[in-house]
């Protein structure tokens, strides 16, 4: 279809423009005078947003946590993406069997999400151990698979130690692609979780407790000076919920280090006071890392403001309160770890990013479109408003007025960390590649519609001091 988008105004991470806008056959044909443009339908965007769609680097659909799956599959889980004005995801795999290839995750996750998926999307890989083998694999990976970058854990069961994590920046780097790091000190965890337990302090609270702020800052910090004996190796540090933390990231990129951070609305908008709520409300936000001490919310502003923090992504990975989270009752460490977010991330930092001033048009448009698309190679085909981009778009009014509750969302879980939150400004109409997908509230899309995308390595451009 041709599409003629009218009257509103189109905001790209530069610039904010009073121009029209025209589709042809999946992709932004012309910006501006639109007379010679004959389009099948018109889209009327008077006192609208026209923003690129969102682009999610950090999410978890179909996600296997030992005993527990996620509530959000990959249909599921980007038909809530596309609701909040998200057009692209780059997913997590998840850990595979104990040993096996990272083909072998490639192959399990194209089969749960080709067909499924609404948007498009790629993976991230995941690695669970380093041989001569996998470091000689990872090659096929990003020639072939066209998936360049891969995550790496420092906690839980299949973390790595500095001697592979060294051999894996190292590897990537001459590939030429991204590693992506849970950051967080095992050891402390550990040490801390134990002496918790020992005392029978088993509530949520303790959760946040036995993984305090510094064994996320010891983290980020080992791993900063690693990607530098590692030959300046691009690394990306994911969901950043401190300012310790994110000091630390300032202070490297001041010093000409390749490392990038993210962090999460769950860390701007909600505090460790969370897991003290009553009936066990506080299992619904035990998540890694954990919510925080109210203070690290507007230090995290200041953050994305400097250009410290590049992107927001939402670590969307979704267990139900009333089935799966009951396992942490008697014991936060039983708990499965992670929340919901993939539909709220947008509405949530337009109305208070942009409506209350603490981020600009374009920054907004940079945070959560712009500059993922770059990091994870995905630009220019994704991640902004240009000639021959895909028509990836969302339409935001500012004027609509939402409470956020449960029964408003998409996502296929009992809860939302959000319920009450009052919004202004709110996505009306998501766009991918040229087809209306959601207009007023409506998912209007087509299971099988989204397109895994094989993603280009890094640049220099991009990634370079």
């Amino acid at each position: 279809m041709k599409i003629l988008i009218k009257n509103g105004t189109l905001v790209t991470s530069e610039n904010v423009l009073r121009e029209d806008l025209c589709i042809d056959r999946g992709i932004v044909h012309s910006i501006g005078k639109s007379d010679m443009f004959i389009p099948d339908e018109i889209i009327d965007a008077d006192g609208l947003y026209v923003f690129p769609g969102g682009v999610d680097v950090h999410t978890h659909l179909n996600l296997h946590q030992g005993l527990y799956i996620a509530a959000d599959d990959f249909y599921s889980g980007t038909v809530a993406a596309a609701c909040g004005g998200t057009t692209t995801i780059v997913d997590h795999m998840g850990f595979g069997p104990s040993g096996c290839s990272l083909k072998h995750q490639v192959d399990v996750y194209h089969d749960y999400a080709d067909a499924q998926a609404v948007i498009d999307y790629s993976f991230h890989g995941v690695i669970q151990h380093v041989d001569d083998k996998i470091l000689s694999e990872m090659a096929s990976i990003v020639e072939e698979e066209g998936i360049t970058s891969f995550k790496i854990y420092l906690t839980y069961d299949y973390k790595l130690d500095d001697h592979a994590v060294l051999q894996v920046m190292n590897r990537l780097r001459e590939l030429g692609a991204v590693t992506a790091i849970h950051c967080e000190n095992d050891g402390i965890l550990s040490y801390f979780k134990d002496y918790y337990l020992k005392r029978n302090q088993t509530g949520p609270i303790f959760h946040a407790h036995s993984r305090p702020e510094e064994a996320e800052a010891e983290a980020v910090g080992r791993m900063i000076i690693l990607s530098k004996l590692a030959g300046d190796a691009p690394i990306y540090v994911v969901h950043v919920s401190t300012a310790k933390a994110a000091k630390l990231i300032a202070d490297a990129k001041r010093m000409g280090c390749n490392v990038r951070g993210e962090t999460c609305p769950q860390y701007l908008f909600l505090d460790q006071e969370r897991y003290n709520d009553s009936n066990h409300g506080g299992l619904k936000y035990i998540m890694s890392p954990p919510l925080r001490d109210k203070a690290n919310q507007e230090l995290l502003w200041t953050y994305i403001k400097s250009g410290t923090i590049d992107t927001i992504g939402t670590d969307h990975c979704p267990f139900n309160f009333h089935g799966d989270k009951q396992a942490g009752r008697n014991d936060f460490s039983k708990c499965p770890n992670g929340a919901p977010g993939i539909e709220t991330r947008l509405p949530l930092l337009f109305s208070e990013g942009v409506m209350k001033q603490r981020i600009s048009l374009q920054e907004f448009v940079a945070i959560t479109s712009t500059n993922p698309a770059k990091l994870m190679g995905l630009y220019p085909k994704k991640g902004d408003i240009r000639v021959g981009s895909d028509a990836d778009l969302t339409l935001i009014d500012p004027h609509k007025e939402i409470t956020l509750t449960h029964d408003l969302l998409h996502e296929h879980v009992d809860y939302t960390c959000y319920e009450g939150f009052k919004l202004h400004g709110y996505p009306v109409i998501t766009l991918s590649r040229g087809e209306i997908i959601y207009r007023n509230g409506e998912f209007t899309g087509r299971k099988g519609h989204g397109q895994f995308i094989k993603r280009k390595k890094v640049t220099d451009g991009v990634w370079g001091k």
